[in-house]
């Protein structure tokens, strides 16, 4: 007669799956990092308060960097004026045609530099607003981060 043992074979840990996971996060944070730092402008010094408040990030926020000599970008290209605000105008038709919601909430953040003039800031609002995009916020840094 044979004598079955009732104790369970060990357990053992697969490497493979976890080192499939730790590459798959690790990329995905390499992109993530990627995209956020595109639409920084390293020429735009954002002013300084100490009474601003963090944010939360929207998927589909419009960074738009105004360095101090006027110069609009965003993601890395330069735009005018007028081409800002028909880039902005094509944003929002597309989200009425798409029937959402708020299409003029279209979030868009402005990084203006802490040197430049207060004119260019003002007519960078004005043109955002042409376009139909109310939901305007602005970048700042607290002044223990430099």
């Amino acid at each position: 007669m044979r004598i079955r043992d009732n104790n369970p074979p060990p357990a053992s840990f697969q490497l493979a799956p976890m080192i499939d996971i730790v590459f798959l996060l690790l990329i995905f944070f390499l992109v993530t990092y990627q995209i956020t730092e595109q639409e920084k402008d390293l020429k735009v010094a954002v002013p300084t308060t100490s009474e601003g408040s963090q944010k939360a990030r929207v998927a589909n926020k419009i960074v738009i960097n105004l360095s101090a000599d006027g110069e609009i970008t965003i993601s890395g290209e330069v735009y005018t004026k007028d081409q800002l605000r028909q880039k902005l105008k094509r944003i929002v038709r597309a989200a009425e045609l798409a029937n959402e919601d708020g299409a003029d909430q279209q979030p868009v953040r402005i990084r203006a530099d802490r040197d430049g003039r207060n004119q260019q800031l003002l007519q960078l609002v004005d043109e955002i607003q042409k376009a139909g995009i109310w939901n305007i916020d602005f970048a700042t840094r607290s002044p223990k981060n430099p």
